[in-house]
């Protein structure tokens, strides 16, 4: 889920970020499967504590052609799981998205938003749709100056004592 830690939201590290500006970060490519092995290594170090179980296999297996990947050679520096609706042709979602602690402060989360904002309108998708816990406040920042509107917290929306902030922007 986007609302697991966007780019901007991840917890702090105790690495400082890098110095180069964004323009000299690596580009991104579409996520093959292969990569789910590269996340599924560093995603709860990242966060600090268990959330690959919101990251299942299955969204790279299906799902990689709409997702994004950055690495250097040293590694992973970013990735971000997207879908486009089987079910609503109008319709976007942002998963998941995840920024290495030594990548923080280039730019790579609104890149990768942006790219995939890109690849939506590319198969005429009007909206972009993602969600967050309440507490986390980092997210609700970041995707109000990505341009989303933000709804909530709606209760039960993950089931009974689940609430959520619902986000949504207009490509």
């Amino acid at each position: 889920m986007a609302d697991e830690a966007p780019p901007s939201e991840a917890p702090p590290s105790e690495a400082p970020p890098s110095e180069a500006p964004p323009s000299e970060a690596p580009p991104s490519r579409m996520a093959r499967p292969g990569d789910y092995d590269a996340i599924a290594a560093v995603v709860n170090d990242w966060w600090g504590r268990p959330v690959l179980g919101s990251i299942p296999r299955l969204f790279l297996d299906h799902f990689h052609r709409t997702s994004l990947v950055v690495e250097d050679p040293d590694g992973l520096l970013a990735f971000l799981v997207g879908i486009l609706s089987p079910s609503d042709p109008r319709q976007a979602y942002i998963h998941f998205v995840g920024v290495a602690p030594r990548a923080r402060g280039l730019g790579l989360g609104r890149r990768l938003y942006s790219e995939f904002f890109s690849l939506a309108r590319g198969d005429q998708r009007t909206v972009v749709k993602a969600i967050t816990a309440p507490v986390n406040t980092a997210s609700i920042a970041f995707h109000r100056a990505m341009g989303f509107t933000v709804t909530g917290p709606v209760p039960d929306y993950e089931g009974p004592g689940r609430d959520y902030m619902l986000f949504q922007r207009r490509l």
